[in-house]
């Protein structure tokens, strides 16, 4: 997959879609990272690097409390990252609109472009996924987490990335196979390619 130099890419799905599997092994991350890794000009961002900055530290603050401090830790970095004009390719398990519009401020606040890369997933597979991880998502988080996957997934595929610039979606079949993401075109008339069955932007 290629995205103009300085853009930031969202990687996004349901939670267990993948998302930090894929992210560790196309940049080699081992998991324990509690900080973004610099690869060549590319800034990876997974929201569990900022889990794990603050792990332990906040064992006295109530859950929704901790949850918005990792958040904003994970905003934080993005915003960092662009600021200095890296490429950014950054997980986030939300795909709230207000989440997206955030970010869709960010990339115009930094002069470049915003583009979603959806992981699809089946719910029971992402279920799955969090049951080998360990970590399982609230029952009515999940089924939120899922009306909004479902709404924005059914939006791209009819041409609306909105309010990105462009969106891809891959399977994880598809993922499996990605070998990597590059940052390298041109940013006039750029537009992802690669590995999608539905293309938008």
């Amino acid at each position: 997959m290629r995205y103009p130099p300085g853009s930031l890419v969202i990687l996004t799905g349901l939670p267990g879609a993948g998302k930090t599997t894929l992210l560790q092994r196309l940049y080699g991350l081992h998991g324990a990272e509690s900080l973004p890794v610099t690869v060549g000009t590319v800034v990876v961002i997974d929201s569990v690097q900022s889990r794990q900055h603050w792990y332990g530290r906040l064992d006295w603050a109530p859950n929704p409390l901790r949850r918005a401090v990792v958040f904003a830790t994970h905003l934080s970095r993005i915003r960092q990252a662009l600021t200095r004009g890296h490429s950014v390719i950054a997980h986030n398990r939300g795909c709230a609109p207000y989440v997206l519009r955030g970010f869709a401020w960010l990339a115009r606040r930094h002069s470049t472009t915003f583009h979603l890369l959806l992981l699809d997933a089946p719910a029971e597979a992402a279920l799955a996924g969090q049951r080998a991880r360990g970590r399982v998502v609230a029952a009515k988080t999940f089924a939120r987490h899922q009306r909004r996957w479902d709404s924005l997934v059914t939006r791209v595929k009819t041409g609306d990335p909105a309010p990105a610039a462009g969106a891809q979606i891959v399977d994880r079949a598809e993922a499996a196979l990605l070998e990597a993401i590059l940052f390298d075109e041109a940013r006039t008339g750029a537009r992802p390619t690669g590995g999608n069955r539905h293309p938008s932007g």
